[in-house]
């Protein structure tokens, strides 16, 4: 095995529940349209999949698309707190990182919008006490998991090459294309399979 010196972690589905319909349900609760009105017009076109990809490449930008897209206003505040309430740290899952972190390098990377990236501080905390500035969205990078380049650029910005970095992602689609890129990957379905896969690679 490779000695691994970098590790990527997703976050949704990895170091949080996100549970889609709670958000939607929160959405209509704001708005008086339905859930599934919203998911068509907000999340089932091309706009969340540009937005993971960079466009629009400011919180501004997205969270006025998001808006229009809604057909209500909506505000920072109450789009962080929307999506704070839809997610759930695990807290076995961020302790192995905070175990990791003696070890390895350790970053984050989700496919999400330059919104996210400005509320993290507001949804996702737990996120930004262990990784800080090593935390990344997808539209940083201006093409979204799973094409190999993200992860190249990433493991690049930091100073290791792929052979000496792994990937953790709940979608088995989004690890194929790091391990395309050369990194070690895993695909998570439970804090005792990270633990022994991160065991494997000594380090933790």
């Amino acid at each position: 095995m490779p000695h691994i010196r970098f590790a990527i972690f997703d976050m949704d589905g990895v170091l949080y529940d996100f549970d889609r319909s709670t958000r939607l349900h929160l959405l209509e609760d704001l708005t008086g349209r339905s859930a599934a009105e919203i998911h068509e017009a907000v999340f089932g076109g091309p706009h969340e999949n540009e937005a993971e990809a960079g466009t629009p490449d400011t919180a501004e930008g997205y969270l006025a698309q998001f808006g229009r897209l809604l057909g209500h206003p909506i505000d920072f505040e109450t789009w962080a707190d929307v999506r704070r309430k839809s997610m759930r740290s695990r807290p076995r899952v961020f302790d192995t990182v905070r175990r990791l972190k003696n070890h390895a390098a350790v970053a984050m990377l989700t496919n999400n919008g330059m919104m996210l990236k400005a509320a993290l501080p507001d949804c996702a905390p737990e996120v930004v006490e262990v990784f800080g500035e090593k935390a990344h969205v997808s539209a940083e990078f201006k093409t979204r998991k799973p094409d190999p380049l993200i992860f190249r650029l990433v493991c690049t910005k930091y100073g290791f090459a792929p052979e000496e970095s792994a990937f953790v992602d709940d979608s088995a689609k989004n690890v194929a294309g790091a391990v395309e890129a050369g990194l070690t990957g895993h695909v998570y379905r439970s804090p005792d399979a990270l633990e022994a896969f991160l065991s494997g690679l000594d380090l933790i």
